[in-house]
Formats: C-alpha cells, structure tokens, sequence
C-alpha cells in the first residue's frame, strides 16, 4: 500500500516544475485539481484494474474492473468482454470480443491504493474453449509474436525500443510550443537534447511520464529531446521476449494518459510535420544470446545479410508501420538521418543506413543492432516478431 500523503504523479512534477495548477487550461485544471480530493478516499477492501487492449484503428481503450481482492499474478484476473461494434472489431449482430489479462502494473494514475493497469489481448468468444476464449480477433498481432518468442526463447532475444512522439496543442495541428499556423523562428540544431525554454518544449510531460512509468514498473532507461521542436524520445528495455512490445504498449498508454492531464496531444505519425523537419521512429535494438557472446558479431553480420535478402526489404517495410509500408513512404526518404525505403542498407555508426551497428558493438566483436526503419506508429508485436522470424528462427 502507497502512504496516504502520496501525491498523484501529475502533481510531483507541478511541484518539481516550479508550476501550479493555476497554470494550466481549465479542462486540465478540472481534471487535476478536482479529481485529487477524490482519490485519497479509502477504497474499503475494493481496488481498481484498468484494462487496456488495442482498438480497431491500432489505438489504445480502457475501461475499470473492480476487484475484491489484489490479484497475486495476472492469471489471477479475471476474463472480460467489451463491444467490439464500438471499436470496429466486431459486427453489432456479434459485437463481444473477449479481453484476456496478459500484464499487470501498478497504476500510477490511481496511487493512494493498490490498483492496476492490465494489459489485454483480444479473442473471439467460444463455449467450449479454454476459459471461454476462442480464436485471436484480426487486431490481436500478440499471440503470434508470442508463438515466434517462444520459439527462439532459447536465444533470449533482447529488445531495447526508442519511441519518438510529438506534442501537439488540443487543436492537433500545431505542434506544442509553435507558433499557431507558422514555424519556430530556428530551424532544427539546437532542439536535440537541449535545455532552455527557447529550445524544449513540453519538458514537464517528458518528466511526468517518466516517473508514471517507474511507478508502473515498465522498464523506461531514458528520455532525451529530439531534432525537431516539440518532438521527445524515451527508452524501454532491454526487455526480453515479448515483454518489450507489452511494455511498449502500456508506455504509450501511460503517455497518452499524462498528455491527457496536460490538456496537450501526443501524435506518433512518423512525419507529424511535412518538409525540412525530422520524422518520428521507434529504433528497435536487437540481441541474442549469441550476439551477446564473444565473438557474436560474426552472427550479428548473418541478420544483416538475412535482412539483406531478396524481397526481405519490403517485407520488413510493410510490417514497420500500422499502414503496410505507406506511412514510412513520407519519412524514410534518405534525408533526416534515414535510409531510402526502396533500399537496404547497414554500416558501422552510420545513422543513415537502414541498420546501424554501434561502434563499441564492433570494436567488441559483439553485441547488438538497431534497426532504424521501424516507424513512430509501428505496431511493436509485429515488429519484433517480423525481426525475430527472418534473423533468429532459421536458427531454431
């Protein structure tokens, strides 16, 4: 259990920020100011489970279960159901689709008890299937990744996921701290890791997001600025096997939701911003256990040459962002340190290539890889399990 004087994240970075609530839109001062009193009341023996799953379009829901008893494991929670007719994941002739708990994390929106996020995936219903569960509804890409994860889990395959995102006003055009209908008054250069109030824009949710998802318990390694103002990265992992996408997901939950106390939008377009300006992309960092070892460069330059392939570019491309390949057409063009999505390519620290190996991954004779085509959007279920099935399981 939390202390009762425990403050809400959102408010922590109000204090760290030098900034009071006062300070905020009046949708977002409502939703803080308000909402706090409410959740210091004793839930008397009752918590709260957040389910969150994957809509229809590749967007996050959520919805509350309460609990009578703090589950001690994930299978512990209960199966759920929601209309999928309302999530264009089922017909309003057959509209329940199944939630089946998959995680669990501490819920950071809710702190003065024990209450959870539940991170779900989506089945069709069946009598006569296990726990009522039938097969996985079309949006549901975790269950295959998991198939390809437990078959190389004797690689321990590590992921260690970049996720770019761009803050936008509630009007969801203007980028956060632009000028409305007009540019920055500096092109891009000073913006990337920068400090200043000229410089970055929306550091208190950057911050705000990073402590929610270290009291969830994702494993976030960091934040930075990036090239184009407005425009943030964090880290999470390593992770192994598909705890990465799962992590992934609930990250951009949690982001969402800290945006959505700010009164601002968060946008994971891939080129949020059209001409000379930085796309958005989610550099997935790959190992196994024998990249890892000594000498496992050698099988660090067999992935390359398996990703190399013919046909395995635009394989890979297609499933790299929610829209088969089309997305990444506006921002892998060769320019703002990416590679010609027509074109396969990896070097040294190069961050023009299509993969990049880091310079101390060369000089060790080990290590790992980042593969940088993989779009702000990318579903990470697909993207891990895709990378998985051409480089590792040939091997398995």
């Amino acid at each position: 259990p939390h202390p009762p004087d425990t403050p809400c994240c959102a408010k922590i970075i109000l204090q760290e920020q030098n900034m009071s609530i006062s300070d905020l839109p009046p949708y977002t001062k409502l939703s803080l100011e308000t909402q706090e009193r409410f959740l210091k009341l004793p839930q008397k023996g009752m918590y709260q489970a957040e389910y969150v799953w994957i809509g229809g379009k590749g967007e996050l829901r959520c919805k509350t279960k309460t609990l009578t008893s703090p589950p001690k494991s994930v299978a512990e929670l209960p199966i759920w159901n929601f209309d999928g007719s309302s999530t264009e994941q089922a017909p309003g002739s057959d509209s329940e689709v199944l939630l089946k708990p998959c995680a669990m994390y501490n819920d950071p929106f809710r702190p003065y008890g024990d209450n959870y996020l539940v991170l779900c995936s989506c089945y069709k219903p069946d009598p006569d299937g296990p726990q009522g569960l039938g097969s996985a509804i079309p949006t549901n890409t975790r269950e295959a990744c998991e198939a390809i994860m437990d078959k190389v889990k004797a690689k321990e395959p590590w992921f260690g996921i970049e996720q770019e995102y761009t803050l936008f006003e509630p009007d969801m055009k203007t980028p956060y701290g632009w000028p409305k209908g007009g540019f920055p008054d500096r092109p891009q250069g000073p913006y990337y890791c920068s400090v200043g109030t000229e410089n970055a824009y929306g550091r208190a949710v950057c911050e705000a997001h990073y402590k929610c998802c270290m009291f969830a318990g994702i494993n976030i390694s960091g934040i930075n600025g990036e090239v184009m103002p407005g425009q943030w990265e964090y880290q999470v992992g390593p992770c192994t096997g598909i705890e990465s996408p799962d992590q992934l997901i609930m990250s951009r939950y949690l982001l969402i939701r800290v945006c959505e106390q700010f009164g601002i939008v968060v946008s994971f377009d891939p080129k949020p911003i059209p001409g000379d300006w930085n796309g958005a992309g989610c550099h997935t960092n790959v190992s196994t256990n024998d990249m890892r070892a000594p000498g496992g460069y050698d099988v660090i330059v067999k992935a390359m040459e398996r990703l190399g392939a013919p046909g395995k570019q635009d394989e890979h491309i297609k499933a790299y962002d929610i829209s088969g390949g089309e997305d990444n057409k506006r921002r892998l063009t060769g320019a703002h340190e990416t590679a010609p999505i027509t074109q396969f390519s990896w070097g040294v620290a190069n961050r023009g290539c299509s993969v990049r190996i880091p310079r101390m991954t060369e000089k060790e004779k080990c290590g790992y890889f980042e593969d940088r085509r993989p779009a702000s959007n990318m579903d990470p279920y697909v993207v891990t399990g895709k990378i998985m099935e051409t480089c590792v399981l040939p091997d398995c």
